[in-house]
């Protein structure tokens, strides 16, 4: 590990011997801030502040020529300071510092300020009080931008081997993209074989392959690739580290595949799943070191409470991947499809079986949790369901209980639109008053019926027989990884692991170096899991392709002049091996605190407990916080001295 310092990082200029000289630059983000912020007047009030040379407004300050603004202010005016007062830092820090460093200035020697999501999205009726906000918060800017120091990348090491864990479709891809970029990957998968859900489908939508032939295709390829290891019936029992260096240990059960066994080979077994059956080693443990982390552990599906829609209650009621199976099931032509050798004349579907669940009318899990989101999927899977059944099955009466119908993706409607044609009947209901599966008239020679307002007839009561319900499950992430743990990887509400950013930063997660493939962050279908898992690929050999990584400088710094070593700071964090007291020779032998720059968050829990003012987060430091609450109390900039 070594700090970066070179030409390229422009550290001088701007340092501790130089007067600050501030740039302020306040955006109207065509109307979003100043339909509410005079930015004119926010403008003027920067101008008049200490170390402000000068203050300019755009209407797009993050287009080129709002970027050219500030960087020939930079070259002309000699500013070693920048503030821009615009939209939120996660859409356009990077952008602003790119335009220091293109004037050859140091890029962290810039303040952003959020004057859109913290000031005119928040208080749209009052504009006075608005503006009045932002002159200060710019302020507040001006006052800590006057005190930055030129700061430097932190250079790390970085292992060119990637860890993929989950063999389904996003794992595998995942795992060839990879090899093809020249990484080396451990490919790690819990099952004795590859292909994870998808391998037990029939066809795929909206294409109708085989899924099978898809699932085949990613192993051969897979395990044809020199620079992947594959370890099946495996599992990640301890990790730790940071991006670059991760030390995972690995438990395998039994034989491996993959190339550790050259007599591996692939068979179907009867629900189409890849087996891999080898020739490996038996149970062992395999210890790693990897520069990157992708997790496509996938999902599971919701399993109904025992009595839901009579699930587990009644043996003619099962979830939609069972009736999959069964329908994927070759025989003979019949005039109906058959379970347990009675023909299923009549079949009904429901949708949204654990998705969509509403406090106070659905039942929580065994974890107290609802899954109040949409699984996206079900809906269209319902319906290829029930058009491959009536297409091979025309005599049979199929029904489709909704909620709402969310065909979304390209082609997805065109089941519906198919099944309506085929003769489907849909009955829609209100989540309040859900369907309810009932037994069948005395000496009807359905197995049970379906009764149900349904709200397409103005609530009217219908009430259906069926040989057959199929409860349309949702996805449910997997909560039993030790990953998740171990590396305090983050989790939505939802249950998925949550990335940083839906549009920015879409696969990767706030732990550096640990990326996201398909629904392991959310129910996804085929294309968009093998979309992500490509993404992730991307960014995993972006990070690895050099050998080292360039980390971001915001990290716990301490003042071995001030530390006594009393181990406060270690005993905060919460972050293993980030902070710790060592003793050091300075001049004689004395504890004293040291910071592993890779594995410190920057999130100043340190700062907070030391008694000593020993300890600052590099561009957040104490005297930068003060400088900027003495310019918010006092309502104007105090950028100067004290």
């Amino acid at each position: 590990m070594q700090q970066k310092r070179n030409d390229e990082s422009k550290v001088d200029r701007g340092g501790p011997d130089e007067a600050p000289r501030v740039g302020v630059y306040v955006c109207y983000c065509g109307g979003n801030i100043s339909d509410v912020v005079d930015v004119e007047e926010v403008a003027r009030s920067a101008a008049g502040l200490p170390h402000v040379v000068v203050a300019r407004t755009n209407m797009f300050m993050c287009s080129d020529a709002g970027q050219a603004m500030i960087t020939e202010d930079i070259q002309k005016e000699g500013l070693n300071r920048i503030v821009v007062a615009s939209c939120s830092p996660k859409l356009h820090e990077l952008t602003f510092r790119g335009a220091l460093t293109r004037a050859g200035l140091n890029e962290y020697l810039y303040e952003h300020v959020n004057i859109r999501e913290q000031v005119s999205w928040v208080h749209h009726a009052h504009h006075r009080e608005a503006t009045e906000k932002a002159v200060r918060l710019v302020a507040a800017a001006i006052a800590k931008a006057s005190r930055l120091d030129p700061l430097a990348p932190i250079r790390v090491d970085a292992h060119s081997h990637a860890l993929v864990v989950g063999g389904g479709v996003s794992g595998l891809k995942s795992a060839l993209d990879l090899a093809r970029r020249g990484v080396i990957v451990t490919l790690v998968e819990r099952e004795p074989f590859l292909g994870g859900q998808v391998s037990v489908l029939h066809r795929i939508y909206p294409t109708e392959e085989l899924a099978a032939d898809i699932v085949l295709s990613l192993v051969e390829a897979v395990l044809k690739e020199p620079r992947i290891q594959v370890l099946t019936r495996a599992e990640v029992v301890e990790a730790s580290g940071s991006i670059g260096n991760f030390k995972v240990v690995i438990r395998r059960e039994g034989a491996v595949a993959g190339r550790e066994g050259k007599a591996a080979r692939i068979s179907y077994e009867a629900f189409k799943g890849c087996y891999l059956e080898g020739c490996g080693p038996p149970a062992s443990t395999i210890e790693l070191n990897v520069g990157c982390i992708v997790m496509a552990t996938g999902f599971q599906h919701y399993e109904p409470r025992p009595g839901e829609y009579g699930y587990g209650e009644n043996p003619r009621v099962i979830t939609l991947p069972e009736f999959i199976r069964i329908l994927s099931a070759e025989g003979p032509k019949a005039d109906y499809l058959s379970l347990e050798g009675r023909p299923l004349k009549a079949v009904a579907f429901i949708h949204c079986v654990g998705s969509r669940q509403i406090p106070g009318i659905h039942e929580p899990g065994e974890d107290g949790r609802l899954n109040e989101y949409c699984s996206r999927v079900c809906c269209t899977a319902t319906l290829q369901a029930a058009t491959e059944l009536k297409g091979r099955f025309p005599r049979t009466q199929v029904y489709d209980f909704y909620r709402d119908i969310r065909t979304y993706g390209r082609g997805h409607e065109d089941y519906y639109e198919k099944a309506s044609k085929l003769g489907c009947l849909f009955f829609r209901f209100e989540p309040e008053d859900p369907p309810a599966v009932i037994s069948p008239s005395e000496g009807s020679d359905y197995s049970l019926a379906i009764k149900v307002k349904d709200s397409l007839t103005w609530k009217e009561e219908v009430e259906v027989e069926a040989d057959l319900v199929v409860l349309a499950v949702g996805m449910v992430p997997r909560r039993d990884h030790k990953l998740v743990t171990d590396l305090k990887l983050p989790v939505g509400t939802d249950g998925f692991l949550l990335e940083v950013h839906p549009k920015l930063r879409p696969v990767e997660v706030s732990v550096g170096g640990v990326l996201l493939a398909g629904a392991s962050q959310g129910p996804k279908d085929i294309t968009e899991s093998c979309a992500s898992a490509s993404a992730a690929a991307a960014k995993a050999s972006a990070i690895l392709s050099r050998g080292y990584i360039d980390l971001e400088p915001f990290v716990a710094i301490v003042n071995q002049e001030l530390c006594d070593g009393c181990g406060a700071c270690e005993e905060e964090c919460s972050y293993e091996g980030a902070i710790q007291v060592i003793e050091l020779d300075c001049p004689q032998k004395a504890k004293r605190a040291s910071v592993n720059p890779a594995l410190c968050r920057g999130c100043g829990a340190c700062v907070a407990v030391c008694p000593h003012r020993a300890i600052n987060v590099a561009g957040w430091t104490l005297d930068q916080y003060e400088a900027m609450v003495d310019a918010l109390a006092a309502g104007v900039g105090a950028g100067g001295k004290r």
